[in-house]
């Protein structure tokens, strides 16, 4: 990153200076008010430029969206891949405050398919909670990856942290995958002997 040294450089040295003339003119209480400022100022730019740094890794990444949706701050219920094809193409589920969220990545064409099957697999349990969708990508009425934090943190609260939970619940005993016992099957729910032949028969 080209930009970070002389930006933390600019951080330190700008309050810096202010801290001295501060110094000269109203005496040494400036001194560590300057200090904290000038931590603070660094601290800033470290975590703007890593952002920038981590989505410029992101981009073009699948499942970078759901990894940037794990890790923002919040109530936010991420379920990565709810839908996908075998050209890496997937529909994520997020829950939160404002709503139902769908994101989509991979190839637009596909990736819409997608999410109308969602959509209308989701609309028989949500109820009258909002629900949005979004395709991640840099064409025409897609979202970059790299607005895809502020344009959610923007979006309006509609339900209660009690509504994010009951609909929580819900889509999890929608989108659950019942899987099959370990080990051997019990006698007791062992087709009889012969079934298969007899139905075959049949």
């Amino acid at each position: 990153d080209r930009w970070f040294a002389p930006l933390t450089a600019a951080a330190v040295l700008i309050p810096l200076a202010l801290t001295v003339v501060a110094v000269i003119l109203w005496g040494w209480i400036w001194l560590p008010i300057g200090i904290l400022l000038t931590l603070l100022a660094v601290l800033i730019v470290l975590n703007l430029r890593s952002n920038k740094a981590m989505m410029n890794a992101a981009e073009g990444q699948p499942g970078a969206a759901a990894q940037i949706m794990e890790s923002m701050r919040g109530d936010w219920r991420v379920t990565p891949a709810v839908s996908s094809t075998t050209q890496m193409d997937m529909v994520h589920l997020v829950i939160g405050r404002p709503g139902v969220i769908l994101l989509a990545e991979g190839n637009p064409q596909r990736v819409r398919g997608l999410l109308g099957q969602e959509k209308r697999r989701l609309a028989k349990v949500i109820g009258s909670a909002p629900l949005h969708d979004y395709v991640i990508g840099q064409g025409e009425g897609e979202l970059p990856i790299r607005k895809l934090r502020m344009t959610l943190m923007r979006m309006p609260r509609t339900l209660s942290p009690k509504d994010v939970n009951a609909l929580d619940k819900r889509l999890k005993a929608l989108t659950a995958r019942p899987q099959m016992p370990k080990g051997a099957i019990p006698k007791n729910m062992r087709p009889a002997r012969g079934a298969f032949r007899q139905s075959r028969g049949r």
